[in-house]
């Protein structure tokens, strides 16, 4: 009875620390609440408009650059991005841009409508 009584626990233990390890891996893939009104006056502030549009369509400034309307990174990779950036973007420390900062940009750049669809342009479809 021993024997089972201390399966069972590590059992439940096991459980427990999956079901832990779950719920952490879930909130890291989420983005924090952010303002995209406040997003919207930091992206400008910071002239992210030069490379990536007002909008967030993207452009050729310095060579192609991304866009960011309806992002596929989740906001960890977002955030990686910002803070240790690949090709000629420059790298935001926390002391330029606060995580909430980034967080509120994120929460601009997932509020733009996004590239649209040749279908929406009359003139492109004749």
């Amino acid at each position: 009875m021993r024997k089972f009584k201390n399966i069972a626990i590590a059992a439940v233990v096991i459980v427990a620390l999956g079901t832990a390890a779950y719920g952490i891996a879930q909130a890291q893939d989420a983005a924090p609440q952010g303002d995209a009104v406040s997003g919207k006056r930091i992206f400008l502030k910071e002239a992210c408009f030069t490379c990536h549009g007002r909008v967030g369509e993207g452009g050729a400034y310095n060579g192609p650059a991304p866009i960011l309307a309806h992002t596929a990174l989740p906001f960890e990779g977002f955030k990686g991005q910002i803070r240790n950036p690949v090709n000629d973007m420059p790298a935001y420390s926390e002391t330029m841009l606060s995580d909430k900062d980034i967080a509120d940009i994120y929460a601009f750049v997932e509020s733009l409508p996004g590239p649209g669809s040749p279908k929406d342009y009359p003139i492109l479809n004749n």
